[in-house]
């Protein structure tokens, strides 16, 4: 297929720099030069930073290491310092820099058409360079953009040696040569279509700008071929190419359907790719696609953040990754630069101390120069998931001033860095993990440890839908742990409501997870006035064609402080099963069976107080758990857990509260508010109609919330006679005494 847009030729020369940096942009940057501390303190640690390096002499080992070893991190420094050294070439005119990206590319020159590939055998599409297409992509993304820099510094006969001996084979090799890896819908291959992409701008290539935007018209891809990481590398009808990267994983609202962590990494290309086209091809809109839902997505981000800015954890996700990242620096400013200049998101330009050093970062560092930044304050959001949005979604519940985050998950699948944890949960006060989600388990970089790559427990573990904090029934984690079945399922919002003072609520179904078995999971976070903080009230309704057993666990940080329960501990430590996530879970801990209405267990983590108050069944019975069981090579995190377990139940439900209280000072050895507020739960009714939850207080007040369970419309009148009162309200639920 060729475009129109392709036949015009251009009425005027192509000129460089074109792709990040412009030739206007060079003006006005060196113009100011001196004036801006932000951006010269940013030339200044680029110049550091590039000056040391120089002094080192230029290294191109032949690759033979996974991530982390010495030629895998050699040859990643070198493509970033190589942009540096282009970008300062343009800003400082010193051709020290031009001839340090000019001898670094020859000597990759001199190599590539007779390397072989990549002799660590791991992946699923190997690279040259790196031990996969994806880290070659990276390459060849900062590669083109120091090629721009220093394009008219070389002659046209080296410029001719570059093309013919290294960037068209490269391009070729990750595109044509591993159609398996460049034709999908994946992080992996937007970073592959954008790496084409780039240096086809730079080289003015019309035939490979087609085939980065549009994918391989004939792939010889079999449908049902899976990566790595066990996703599928094409399902059937699928588009491919960058556009297509645009469309499918990204929900209208900017949510990335992989998550925050992978959204984060795969935001450079998306943006560096398109920024090139909104500067080398404007009339292709590539910026502006699907109602700019690249900037979206910058925001997206944004508020998938905790208090502290580091990412929550859905999906595959390595924990502590934050708005600090390289990444955001150049989303924030480009969404500011090419967006609507939100002086809110200036606050989070400063907070991160640099600028990118091109028109986008010149302009932030005038507008916080000029005082400009107002504090970017993060809402309680919904987003949508799927290409339209109507894939299930993530909610994020912020209430008002406090510190208290509940992040709910009822989304798709994810592609192959999901994981099976339909309706699960996080909650975080202070961007202090409350119950925290695992996360992924890889070691990113750490050579030591699988080659930095993903371990065997990441499909073992943290996939599992036992990780999380959501219903696991009979021991089988959700669509059987099987990727092609989750693909093809998403829970569904049943609603959402974030703008009533007393109380926020998202609430969601679930009814492909176990076959024949409905989950409806409601949660609540409400301000009352008889305590400290917002407490969270977590409602799940299970409705069963037979009787299952039903687990759900709950991870916190922090140490135990008391139970209303007696437990006994196990002389000799077992894990809880044998597959599916139970074989790496240690039982330190098992209750008889309650016998009574509720239960709470208290514990202290970050000098804060929290009581987890729980409804029971008589026969439930609860354990601790802690992770590590068959675990030899200590690859996963010995995180602990309380787990509720119900047997031989069909329609069930389990109500608890998490209710932040109190603080302890270790220098003033002072405790305050370390007891709870509540002194009961109790579910006083649950049908196909109506779920209706009490909880007393400690002074014997009564806190009710009832669920309509069939109608969630906001005009729809309700009446419910439940613990021998009346209650009558208008919408999709009840919330007083």
């Amino acid at each position: 297929m060729i475009c129109s847009f392709f036949i015009a030729p251009s009425l005027q020369a192509k000129e460089h720099p074109s792709l990040i940096l412009t030739k206007q942009g060079v003006k006005d940057i060196r113009a100011n030069l001196g004036k801006l501390p932000v951006f010269d303190n940013a030339v200044k640690q680029v110049q550091a930073q590039v000056d040391a390096e120089i002094a080192l002499g230029i290294d191109t080992p032949i690759p033979k290491d996974y991530s982390g070893g010495y030629t895998h991190e050699r040859h990643k420094l070198n493509f970033v310092m190589a942009q540096k050294a282009g970008t300062l070439y343009q800003i400082l005119q010193d051709e020290k820099y031009a001839k340090y990206v000019k001898d670094m590319l020859f000597q990759y020159e001199a190599m590539y058409l007779d390397l072989p590939v990549h002799p660590k055998p791991r992946s699923y599409a190997r690279g040259k360079i790196f031990w996969q297409c994806l880290n070659d992509s990276n390459w060849l993304v900062y590669m083109a953009q120091a090629y721009d820099t220093i394009y008219d510094y070389l002659t046209a006969a080296e410029r001719k040696t570059l093309e013919d001996n290294l960037f068209r084979p490269f391009a070729d090799f990750i595109s044509t040569g591993n159609p398996q890896f460049f034709n999908r819908i994946h992080n992996h291959s937007t970073w592959g279509n954008a790496a084409v992409g780039m240096i086809a701008l730079v080289m003015d290539d019309d035939e490979l700008l087609e085939r980065a935007l549009y994918g391989l018209d004939d792939d010889g891809i079999e449908f049902g071929t899976k990566d790595d990481d066990g996703g599928f590398l094409k399902v059937e009808g699928q588009k491919a190419g960058f556009l297509a990267n645009l469309e499918d994983p990204f929900s209208p609202s900017g949510y990335f359907t992989e998550g925050p962590y992978y959204q984060r990494y795969a935001m450079y290309p998306f943006l560096v790719f398109a920024l090139g086209m909104e500067n080398s091809r404007p009339d292709v809109g590539v910026l502006q696609h699907k109602d700019d839902v690249l900037i979206k997505g910058v925001y997206a981000l944004l508020n998938l953040s905790d208090k502290k800015g580091e990412f929550f954890a859905l999906n595959d996700g390595q924990k502590g990754m934050s708005l600090m990242a390289k990444e955001l620096v150049t989303a924030v400013n480009t969404a500011y630069y090419y967006g609507d200049q939100d002086p809110t998101l200036l606050s989070i330009a400063a907070d991160q101390g640099t600028v990118l050093l091109d028109q986008s970062g010149l302009a932030v560092a005038k507008a916080i120069e000029a005082g400009k930044a107002k504090p970017y304050v993060k809402p309680s959001v919904n987003y949508g998931d799927g290409p339209n949005g109507d894939q299930g979604g993530v909610a994020v519940v912020r209430y008002g001033d406090s510190d208290l985050e509940l992040v709910f998950k009822y989304s798709a699948q994810g592609l192959s860095h999901g994981h099976y944890d339909k309706l699960s949960y996080s909650l975080f006060e202070g961007g202090d993990e409350v119950a925290q989600d695992y996360g992924l388990s890889r070691f990113v970089n750490i050579e030591k440890k699988g080659g930095g790559n993903y371990l065997p427990e990441n499909a073992s573990w943290a996939k599992q839908t036992i990780a999380h904090n959501t219903v696991t029934q009979n021991e089988t984690s959700h669509f059987g742990g099987d990727y092609a079945t989750g693909s093809q399922h998403h829970s569904d919002l049943y609603f959402y409501e974030s703008n009533n003072d007393a109380v926020q609520v998202v609430s969601a179904t679930e009814v492909n997870a176990y076959p024949g078995t409905k989950l409806h999971r409601t949660m609540a976070v409400i301000k009352d006035e008889g305590f400290e903080k917002p407490f969270l009230l977590d409602i799940v309704r299970i409705d069963g064609s037979k009787r299952n057993q039903y687990d759900l666990p709950f991870y916190f940080n922090g140490q135990v402080l008391e139970t209303t329960f007696d437990y006994e501990q196990p002389e000799k430590l077992a894990a809880l099963g044998d597959k599916n996530g139970y074989q790496h879970l240690w039982v330190e801990g098992v209750s008889k069976p309650l016998k009574s209405d509720s239960w709470q267990f208290t514990w202290i983590n970050e000098a804060k107080y929290y009581t987890l108050t729980s409804s029971a069944d008589k026969a439930d019975q609860v354990m601790f758990t802690r992770i590590g069981a068959n675990d030899p090579l200590f690859n996963l995190r010995r995180d602990a857990g309380i787990m509720i377990r119900r047997d031989k139940s069909k329609d069930t439900t389990f109500a608890s509260v998490i209710e932040p209280h109190g603080a302890y000072s270790p220098v003033t050895e002072l405790s305050l508010n370390a007891n709870s507020s509540i002194n009961a739960l109790d579910v006083l009714q649950s049908d196909d109609d109506y779920t209706a939850v009490k909880i007393t207080t400690v002074d014997d007040r009564s806190i009710v919330f009832i669920l309509a369970n069939s109608d969630a419309s906001t005009s729809k009148k309700h009446k419910l006679k439940a613990g021998g009162k009346t209650y009558k309200w208008k919408g999709a639920y009840y919330l007083g005494s």
